[in-house]
């Protein structure tokens, strides 16, 4: 039996939660199941769009007539991470709680209300409070999708539709940036970067909406005793109807083994995602966050960087892509330490390039790893966590990613100005190589194909 941290218990591992979740695992992926990929890609692109956003207007606002001070700028880029931190592991609770479809919505209003008062701010002090608002949901929204998508989706193709909606979400960032590049200087009187912020806003709110018609996950439901729920929300996956009679997806020694469940295996799993999701940001936040930033230290226009960096966006786009057709069929720990040395290598090649097309075709290749990396790093974070603890758990580990986000500006900016490229992409080599020894010492074998505990 598992418990929550205040002591509430759950039933996750009787008889009739473990039958509904092996008759969910057999259901086939059917129109439902589609439905909710589409939706929960839409929430995760309006999520991306706005994190990206950081990086454009990180180059957009050093350069006259909206000029920060150095300090504002890097304030104003940490904020959303600071209210990541914060927001993060309140809804991950919430949606142990409440159910993760719930838990989402409410996620995705708040960052359509920081996103509508952001873009019609007109001080850094106010911009600066509304992208923390903003944040708040923002850090909240990957690890619920995450979670709830590895509640419903069929176990051997849940890495597959995982990177499939992180690849598409990926959209989000060069869509978002190129919007702002095409309504600036300005719009029907409005600068292209309140468009990009506004337009995030209603993706935002569209999305919540369409959540309102898709089930509660029927996993959670079972594993919070609320069986006569779970049953109803099953229905509506289609095969599911025939119910007892369907053959299970695995034995229950297939499905659990005898750690999966144990507090003391669980709290080590949960300190290890903790330690990687603290390590991460250096690299695939600080990359693509700086990118922009980079290319003015070389020399090269606001307009040039900004359009390196939308097409440097590209690169989490096709590796996600690319990775959803093996994902499912490599180790998760094999694909973690390949990516992290990967892009180790890779940083410092970007340090050393000074001609505009290798940038971007080393930027691209960055991108593509770390995007790679986030993927299965969040596909592993929810197999290795029992669902009761799932949502919880995972999203207090993102959050901590998000609360060492806050220092990444605030370091590399200085670390940028005062000794350039390489002090930079030195610190992100040392956290992506340290985060592969981790893994590979400590870290507990994936659930690739196999049911979730």
């Amino acid at each position: 039996m598992l418990k929550r941290a205040e002591g509430e218990e759950f039933s996750s591992d009787g008889p009739a939660a473990a039958t509904i979740a092996e008759r969910l695992d057999a259901a086939p992926f059917c129109r439902l199941r589609l439905a909710i990929l589409c939706v929960v890609t839409l929430a995760l692109f309006a999520d991306i769009a706005e994190v990206a956003l950081g990086n454009a207007l990180g180059a957009v606002f050093q350069a006259p007539p909206r000029s920060m001070t150095r300090t504002q700028l890097s304030v104003f880029l940490a904020a959303i991470f600071a209210g990541g931190a914060a927001g993060a592991p309140f809804f991950g609770l919430l949606g142990d709680r409440t159910g993760r479809r719930l838990a989402l919505q409410l996620a995705l209003l708040v960052i359509a209300a920081g996103s509508l008062g952001a873009a019609v701010s007109d001080s850094p002090v106010t911009l600066i409070g509304f992208r923390f608002l903003s944040g708040l949901g923002i850090g909240a929204c990957p690890p619920l999708i995450a979670a709830y998508l590895a509640d419903v989706m069929p176990p051997r193709w849940r890495g597959a539709i995982i990177c499939v909606c992180a690849g598409l979400a990926f959209l989000g960032a060069p869509g978002i940036i190129f919007l702002m590049r095409a309504t600036s200087p300005s719009f029907l009187g409005l600068e292209g970067w309140r468009w990009a912020l506004g337009s995030g806003s209603v993706l935002a709110v569209i999305a919540a909406g369409l959540l309102q018609l898709l089930p509660e996950s029927p996993r959670w439901l079972a594993a919070a005793g609320r069986l006569a729920e779970a049953e109803t929300a099953l229905l509506r996956f289609r095969g599911a109807r025939s119910g007892a009679a369907m053959a299970p997806a695995a034995s229950p020694l297939q499905a659990a083994r005898p750690d999966d469940r144990d507090p003391t295996s669980v709290r080590r799993r949960f300190l290890l995602l903790c330690t990687l999701y603290a390590l991460s940001p250096w690299a695939t936040i600080g990359f693509l966050l700086m990118s922009g930033a980079v290319m003015l230290k070389k020399h090269f226009s606001v307009g040039d960087s900004v359009v390196a960096a939308g097409l440097i966006m590209f690169g989490p786009v096709i590796g996600n892509l690319l990775m959803a057709l093996v994902i499912d069929r490599i180790d998760r720990k094999a694909s973690l330490v390949a990516t992290a040395l990967a892009m180790a290598v890779l940083g410092l090649s970007f340090a050393a390039a000074t001609d505009f097309l290798p940038l971007v075709t080393i930027g691209v290749a960055f991108a593509f790893c770390s995007a790679i990396y986030a993927s299965v790093l969040g596909v592993y974070a929810a197999e290795i966590i029992p669902t009761a603890l799932r949502s919880s758990r995972t999203a207090l580990a993102w959050g901590i990613g998000r609360f060492v986000s806050i220092f990444v500006p605030l370091a590399f900016f200085p670390l940028l100005h005062l000794f350039g490229p390489w002090a930079m992409f030195g610190l992100i080599a040392a956290a992506v190589g340290l985060s592969a020894l981790l893994v590979v010492a400590v870290g507990p074998q994936g659930r690739t194909r196999r049911p979730v505990a």
